[in-house]
């Protein structure tokens, strides 16, 4: 007898090869059968007309602290997310010492866009203090399967405590924090994670801990990971959209041969308009390749969708001075911004930024008012403050500060680039991505899901790219569409058993309408600890997803079911070298 039976679907197995009909069986949380099913089942899902897939892996979250108030991880379930990968950029609230809880706790409030007081009150602190605890706390608890790495920025706090954002670390410091990280992957953390993009700053306006490090801390803790099976690397260079230098390139190439592992670093956006620097970009991958390596780039699925404010002041902190500008009281940000001596020094800052920096972000005049708290303002919504500005009769940069100053900060605005709008989401740009994810030097994802809760929606990526690859534009077929959010980043991470429907593999299945999957409407959503509110949004066509062989979601209806499996490397994954 089957537990599940899913009948009359279109399968496709995740590898890229073609579909096929057939219905597939299930029990213990296996696939059993494919093809004729010999037995009954104590139920059946009717998947005509449908299509029968994997269950989509999302390698880049920052669900390590939403783990504890949200165990089924939404919104990633509803757009068919069976499998998320946490603690990256060096982000994790373990290993953590009873000193520095609270820095960890208002840095990760700071670089990742959770309120503080949802932290506070959504984390059960003090419940562990070793990654090997974290890991166990959350073991037999959630609905999607995940796996954590081991993070940089906390392992230089535990060791150099205050010091761990003022200077280089010892040799006698940097074996202490060896020593941590190998705890960590012998308790199953899946690789180690790092960061030294410009834009990480902690709650005080300072590099956070990992940007502190000497090149050679980076390489003698890359060098770790080789000592254990089935880990991996994941590195952030940058944020902005400059071209990275050299010298970056090298020190990828030179983590991945420590560590014998594959680098991933975030993210690479494409577009039709950067296809000079998406090469450059790339070419870090051949850099590494030469000395016999392997770095490969985490591309976004679609155009990155800011929705950015100057109260968290994420995103805007890359420009020149506002690092700390935007680390300051919300009431010193108000006086500063009604003060024309200091709106102008404000302004002033921003343009001295360099300027792809600048273009990016301080281009008023093409920031657009997403959302505004004030009547006065609302007839400006989805406008760009150059319109705004020229109906009023002032500059861009003081209208935009005018509005912010009647929002109490919390005017919703979308940088340069970002919203989805037109010049990156035409169908060039989608021709451009789908070029990048052809390429070995690449991988879909980037989704930060859990994290910017006030910022962005990418969680939705999945379905987002179904949507405009399949049924908007006919520029990919299924079977490679599903292939990319399935087995391609299963592959990456040596995911055992996950990623492929075959007989012996685990249940992780999606079944979705090929004619109308996508995502659906985002909005806010004031479901978390605090009171506060998240970008939010489910998705349409998706009709069942299982973990583990369990139904999690049907038609939209989150079930209270938590069959997820807490990954541990070496058990659930492989080991995947560079020269794999």
């Amino acid at each position: 007898m089957l537990d599940i039976a899913i009948v009359g679907g279109r399968l496709i197995d995740g590898t890229g090869a073609d579909s096929v009909r057939a219905d597939l069986g299930i029990r213990d949380g296996r696939i059993v059968e494919l093809g004729r099913l010999s037995s009954s089942a104590s139920r059946t899902i009717d998947a005509s007309d449908q299509v029968v897939a994997p269950g989509f892996i999302d390698i880049h979250t920052h669900y390590d602290a939403q783990v504890f108030w949200d165990t089924a991880l939404t919104p990633s379930p509803f757009h068919g997310v069976t499998t998320i990968f946490g603690g990256n950029c060096g982000f994790t609230i373990a290993p953590m010492s009873e000193p520095d809880g609270d820095y960890l706790m208002r840095m990760l409030a700071r670089v990742e866009g959770i309120p503080v007081e949802t932290l506070q009150q959504g984390v059960p602190w003090g419940e562990w203090h070793t990654t090997a605890e974290y890991l166990d706390r959350l073991d037999n608890t959630l609905m999607l399967n995940a796996g954590f790495f081991v993070g940089h920025s906390a392992l230089r706090r535990v060791v150099l405590h205050e010091a761990a954002t003022e200077r280089f670390a010892t040799a006698d410091e940097i074996e202490q924090m060896k020593a941590l990280l190998r705890a960590g992957l012998r308790a199953g953390g899946m690789g180690f994670s790092s960061s030294i993009a410009r834009a990480h700053n902690d709650h005080t306006g300072t590099a956070v801990p990992s940007r502190h490090a000497h090149r050679d801390e980076l390489i003698a803790l890359s060098s770790v990971v080789r000592e254990f099976p089935g880990t991996a690397l994941e590195f952030i260079p940058g944020l902005d959209i400059s071209a990275f230098p050299t010298e970056v390139f090298e020190l990828m190439a030179d983590m991945s041969l420590a560590a014998d592992r594959v680098l991933n670093w975030n993210i690479l956006q494409v577009n039709s308009q950067n296809w000079d620097l998406v090469q450059h970009q790339l070419s870090g991958g051949d850099i590494a390749a030469a000395k016999g390596g392997r770095v490969i780039a985490l591309t976004m699925a679609m155009s990155e969708r800011l929705r950015v404010n100057f109260r968290s002041g994420f995103v805007f902190d890359s420009l020149n001075g506002w690092d700390r500008l935007m680390a300051l009281p919300a009431d010193e940000k108000l006086t500063m911004l009604r003060d024309p001596a200091g709106r102008a020094e404000m302004d002033r800052l921003a343009q001295s930024s360099p300027e792809s920096v600048r273009r990016q972000f301080a281009d008023w005049g093409m920031v657009t008012l997403l959302q505004t708290m004030s009547p006065e303002w609302k007839r400006f919504e989805g406008m760009r403050f150059a319109v705004i500005a020229a109906e009023l009769g002032k500059s861009p940069w003081d209208t935009l500060c005018e509005i912010v100053i009647d929002d109490n900060l919390d005017t919703v605005l979308g940088v340069s680039g970002s919203g989805g709008s037109d010049f990156d989401n035409d169908d060039a740009s989608w021709e451009r991505r789908i070029e990048v994810w052809r390429d070995s030097r690449a991988i879909v994802g980037g989704s930060d899901s859990g994290a910017h809760l006030d910022m962005i929606d990418n969680f939705n990526f999945p379905t987002t790219l179904l949507h405009h690859t399949t049924v908007r534009r006919s520029l990919l077929s299924l079977e490679e569409a599903v292939h990319y959010l399935t087995g391609s980043p299963a592959a990456l991470y040596g995911l055992r058993d996950r990623g492929v429907l075959a007989v012996g593999n685990a249940a992780d299945i999606v079944v979705f309408d090929p004619t109308t999957i996508g995502p659906g409407e985002v909005y806010t959503k004031f479901d978390i600890p605090g009171g506060a509110g998240r970008v939010y949004g489910e998705a349409t066509g998706i009709e069942h997803v299982l973990v583990n062989g369990v139904p999690c979601v049907q038609s939209g209806e989150l079930f209270d079911a938590r069959p997820g499996t807490l990954l541990r490397s070496g058990r659930d994954t492989m080991t995947v070298t560079p020269s794999s």
